[in-house]
């Protein structure tokens, strides 16, 4: 009995690492896609900035929401790939679509900011993580902000789920409410932070709203996916899609 349990679990796992294989491997193109432009030293920047910014204060305390967004994108994305594949599959895409836009602004529209402030690493812990924050990524290419838009998705992507898994439980409306809330505050703590530690300007924000808003319209309202499978959404309808 043990034994057909381990190899349902194996053949369980075998199938989510399937599913997860392309996107896997689209995120290793895009990492070293954006490798290379960072290196990719212009000879000519675009200054990104605003009245907006001006008037945004430096806020070092916000680098830890900042911070959370890797694990608040990759831990959504999990999620849903080991709960319900047709909601994983439109995440993946609407969040391929906008980084790969982003990597072409990059290319086409080298951009620059010059608003970090001077931070002294040694003054106290929160300094220090912006300091390598800033140290990590350098202030060019920017726009739009992937910050931003990647959490955009992940709030869009649990608003539209139905909460319903692949094995059929249905999580209770406390439930769903706790965490569409939890998702949607952090999603705002996380780009607002952008701003409030002067890693992007407030065009950077606006731009991955416009670009979010088309994403999401192409993904969820004409099932325009670019990670994905051949099988037929919950609806019934096939779904269009570009494989990867």
């Amino acid at each position: 009995m043990f034994g057909s349990i381990r190899a349902r679990r194996e053949t369980f796992l075998a199938r989510k690492l399937r599913v997860l294989r392309p996107m896997f491997c689209y995120m290793l193109g895009y990492l070293f896609c954006f490798g290379l432009i960072e290196q990719w030293h212009r000879v000519h920047y675009t200054v990104i900035h605003t009245a907006v910014d001006d008037m945004i204060p430096f806020c070092d305390v916000f680098v830890i929401p900042y911070l959370l967004w890797f694990p608040y994108v990759i831990g959504a994305v999990l999620f849903l790939l080991f709960t319900d594949e047709e909601a994983y599959h439109k995440l993946c895409s609407v969040l391929a679509i906008g980084m790969t836009v982003f990597i072409a602004v990059s290319v086409v529209f080298p951009n620059i900011h010059l608003m970090r402030p001077l931070v002294t690493p040694g003054d106290d812990l929160l300094c220090g993580l912006v300091s390598a924050v800033y140290a990590l990524d350098t202030p060019t290419n920017l726009t739009p902000s992937i910050h931003v838009f990647n959490s955009l998705a992940v709030i869009a992507a649990y608003w539209k789920w139905d909460w319903r898994t692949e094995t059929g439980r249905v999580y209770s409306p406390r439930v769903k409410n706790a965490w569409r809330l939890f998702i949607t505050v952090l999603g705002a703590l996380i780009s607002l932070s952008t701003m409030l530690i002067k890693q992007h300007s407030f065009s950077d924000v606006v731009t991955a709203a416009v670009l979010f808003v088309i994403t999401f319209t192409a993904v969820y309202r004409h099932d325009m996916l670019l990670i994905g499978t051949g099988r037929h959404t919950r609806s019934g309808r096939p779904a269009h899609q570009f494989k990867y």
